[in-house]
Parts: C-alpha cells; structure tokens; sequence
C-alpha cells in the first residue's frame, strides 16, 4: 500500500507539501497541488480517512520528547512548553526517553501514529530517527541539542558558555582547569567540551577531559581518579548540574572544599546551587523560556504549514553567575 512519502518522492516534492496539498491548505502552489494530485492517483494512494477527519477537526495534542526528567534544565524547559501551549489551546503528552536510543524511536514511532498536532523534540544524538513525525507531516521543533534533519531549532549559546566559564575560572587564579563532560555523540556537551578547549588552547594549558556516560554509576569513582593523579586538576567545569553533584561528591571522598581546595563552575541554575555551601557557581541557561519559544514556533508551523525547508534557528543567551563555589584559591604564603 502506497504511503505519504511514495507520493512526495514521487512528485518530487516535500511529505509536508503532500499533507497539506491533500488536505487542500490554500498555501501550496496550485501547479504543485496538481503534480500531488496526480502522483496520488498513478500509485494509487488512499488517504487514511480517520487520520484526516481528525486533522479536519483539528487535533490539539502535542508530544514534547525530553532525554531525562531528573535534570532541571529538563523540568524547567517541560514546564515552558506545557504552559505556553495551555495558553494557544493545546496539551502536551510527555515522553521521558531517559537517555535510551531504544525508548525514543518507540516514542517518535507512537507520536506518529497517533498524529498529534506538532512535536517538541531533545534529541539522543544528532542523528535520531524523526521520519515518523515527517513522514506523517507533523511539524516538529527541536530543542538544546542539534538533529542532522527535522524543524525549527530552539537552544542556548553552549560554546560561549563554556568559553565564558572557563575564563572565569582562570581569571581566578585556577591554573589546571578540567571539563567533566558527556559522551561525544550528546551535541550540546560537545560544543561545551569544545568552548572548554578553545580556552585551554588559547592560554597554553594541557586540556584534561573526562566524558561519563549517562547513568554511569562509576563517575564519582572517574573524578576521583583524576583528583588522584600527579597532575591533578584544581578546578572544574561541568556541562550540567548532574555532573555538578558527580565532582561534589568525589570531592566530598577527598574532604576537599570548593572555593578553598578546588574551584567549581557547572552549567544550569539548579534549585539546589545556591543550597549547597558555598553556592555553586553556573551557566545559567533560560530553560523556560527556551520551552516557551519553542511552543511558539511549533504553534505558528501548524497553523502556517510545516516544510523542513526554511527551517529557523533561535539561539538564547547564557548567564554566569558567580558564586562561592569559584573564588580564587588561597594565595601561597611567602
């Protein structure tokens, strides 16, 4: 049985210009509109009556898809689009991946099938497999970390935010500065890994990284082996607030104190950064408001029609907030 995306490849033209040339949306060119038409009925395609009548009705659902509920960059970005789409009308179903390559293809897969209205989607990696929301014409907007294809991508500045902390960290005195980062294949701990990098180069420093994996329950057990080296770091910078609690407590192992034996700065403003003593110091991200902006343009793709051409990218600033976490080590005694 013929689908939507024989019809597009056969008309030589966008699965989305298909949905909406088929649904007879006054936005497609009337030329093209023809050339759909007619590439439906050579191959014989049949809509699927009870999917149509439910986007004629209009469906008011959307999938938001986050790679980990525990992060609070993750809670405050779900809490974002939840409350935006309330306010244009929409409810937002939320799939919780946990990291896993498996979970989130299932999840994608089920959204697609139950043609939801629009998809806000955190990627695995650059690579995940969306065509089941594309290939049914669901306009999708992607969030923090980047997708090789897809829509609309919302994030923050991760590459100077990290060029921006590790500076900071120099600029106290630290001299060995370390990054605990994720594995290579998240996008967003890499362009922070890189503006880590791009620092340590650019003041002649040896580069030490260490990339744990997602629920590695060895990674205190890594940092602690670095803390134990000859060379060892005295201050860190950490792509989330998870690896923040990670060096926290390899530290804590050690009976060594931030601001005083070793500097810190994490990115994301959790609610618990400024509990902990000292304060941590951060990245802060506009995780909300990154939600909100993506609820926005994923409202505008449904009621403009959604083509992967033509795709926007908005780019949020980071703040550094300085605290006690990151204050200059003692100066030596003469």
């Amino acid at each position: 049985m013929p689908r939507l995306v024989d019809v597009a490849e056969a008309a030589q033209v966008s699965v989305a210009t298909v949905s909406r040339a088929l649904n007879n949306t006054r936005s497609v060119d009337p030329a093209l509109a023809d050339r759909v038409r007619t590439a439906a009925a050579e191959l014989g395609y049949q809509p699927n009556a009870i999917a149509r009548n439910l986007r004629r009705r209009g469906t008011r659902v959307w999938a938001l898809v986050i790679p980990n509920i525990d992060n609070p960059f993750y809670t405050a970005l779900a809490r974002g689009v939840e409350e935006a789409a309330s306010e244009l009308g929409f409810s937002v179903l939320l799939y919780n991946t946990d990291e896993d390559e498996g979970r989130e293809h299932r999840y994608l897969d089920v959204a697609g099938q139950e043609r939801v209205a629009g998809a806000v989607l955190v990627p695995r990696a650059r690579d995940s497999d969306v065509s089941s929301l594309l290939d049914a014409g669901i306009p999708l907007v992607v969030v923090d970390r980047p997708l090789d294809r897809g829509g609309d991508f919302v994030t923050a500045a991760s590459f100077e935010g990290a060029e921006t902390a590790t500076e900071h960290l120099l600029s106290e005195q630290w001299r060995r500065p370390a990054c605990i980062s994720r594995p290579a294949d998240t996008p967003t701990a890499e362009q922070r890994r890189q503006g880590y990098q791009a620092v340590v180069d650019r003041h002649g420093l040896p580069s030490v990284v260490c990339q744990i994996p997602f629920h590695a329950e060895e990674g205190v057990a890594m940092v602690d082996e670095l803390l134990a080296g000859e060379d060892a770091p005295d201050s860190f910078l950490t792509v989330d607030s998870m690896l923040a609690l990670v060096v926290l407590q390899a530290l804590r192992r050690r009976r060594l104190r931030t601001g005083r034996d070793v500097g810190l700065i994490s990115f994301d403003d959790a609610v618990w950064a400024q509990v902990v003593e000292p304060p941590l110091s951060v990245v802060a991200q506009p995780a909300y408001e990154i939600g909100v902006a993506a609820a926005r343009l994923l409202s505008e793709r449904i009621r403009d029609g959604f083509d992967e051409t033509g795709a926007r990218t908005v780019t949020m600033r980071t703040t550094l907030i300085v605290r006690g976490s990151s204050r200059p080590p003692p100066s030596p005694r003469g």
